[in-house]
């Protein structure tokens, strides 16, 4: 019974804890731009498909 003494405190502190860490990251940006970033996979795979392959690589 005495290790729920501990415990509860503890959960508290680590929910907490990880509050803080939410809050922290919402108040510098870290979800500001949820769209871009998928959107940025698509894009570079698009520009490395459009491009020709060397004349050098093909003579090696």
């Amino acid at each position: 019974m005495s290790i729920i003494l501990i415990l509860i405190p503890l959960s508290i502190l680590f929910a907490l804890a990880f509050l803080g860490a939410f809050i922290w990251s919402v108040r510098s940006g870290q979800f500001e731009d949820t769209t871009t970033p998928p959107m940025r996979l698509l894009l570079d795979d698009k520009q490395i498909s459009d491009r020709r392959p060397d004349s050098e690589s093909k003579s090696k």
